[in-house]
């Protein structure tokens, strides 16, 4: 999608997205926290400890609050290809060492610990998306992590909200499968790949079995992480 369609989202983006999601019963901030704190648990399994995150398609940024604040991260950057939603994150959120910026207002340096992503891969064209993984790829120190979170094409809720979701219409979904090759051939290494986000909140009473369920298939959404090489 390009940047000028995004700008015309950037001030319904929440509505919209809510609206979306409304048939699970939460919005879009229950989801928000759980990635974010499902990959908190995550990372304390490999005593990887981040002092500096990058929000890569942080949008209006609100995950790059709970990034700072459930990471325990001192630096979050957050990056967009829409100009207006960058002004409306850096207006809302830029503070305590928070930043947003466009993508060409950013160069990638190699010193970032972890890379953060959600639900942007299927918003870039397929030929493009070597090129946006290879600018995390350069963002990153060596050793560093990318956690991206994906749209599980393979749950049928997932295709519901989409088809719901006005930004979403059009979107090219990946397949687990896909992302992981996507993020194998520009040069990082799959550590795990979690599916999360199997219950409905009228069926919020299974969701104690979610952290069970991580290697199933089915979720609404997934998780692939993975490293840098150290050399």
């Amino acid at each position: 999608m390009p940047a000028a369609e995004f700008d015309s989202f950037a001030y319904t983006y929440e509505a919209d997205l809510d609206q979306a999601l409304s048939v699970s019963g939460e919005n879009k901030d229950f989801f928000a926290e759980c990635r974010v704190k499902w990959l908190a648990h995550r990372l304390q399994r490999l005593d990887f400890n981040p002092a500096s995150a990058l929000d890569y398609g942080c949008g209006i940024g609100g995950t790059a609050v709970l990034l700072r604040d459930l990471l325990r991260v001192s630096s979050v950057i957050g990056l967009d290809i829409s100009a207006r939603s960058v002004e409306l994150a850096h207006s809302h959120h830029q503070k305590d060492g928070i930043r947003f910026f466009t993508f060409e207002q950013y160069a990638p340096s190699g010193e970032i610990d972890l890379a953060y992503c959600n639900g942007v891969f299927h918003h870039i064209p397929v030929a493009e998306r070597d090129q946006a993984i290879q600018y995390i790829f350069r963002a990153l120190r060596p050793g560093g992590l990318f956690a991206l979170w994906e749209n599980n094409p393979w749950n049928p809720g997932t295709r519901w909200v989409m088809s719901r979701c006005s930004f979403d219409r059009n979107a090219i979904t990946l397949t687990p499968s896909e992302t992981a090759k996507l993020s194998q051939r520009n040069g990082f290494q799959v550590i795990k790949t979690d599916y999360r986000f199997f219950f409905p909140r009228s069926l919020g009473w299974f969701r104690i079995l979610e952290p069970s369920l991580a290697g199933m298939p089915f979720g609404a959404q997934y998780l692939v992480l993975c490293s840098k090489p150290l050399s």
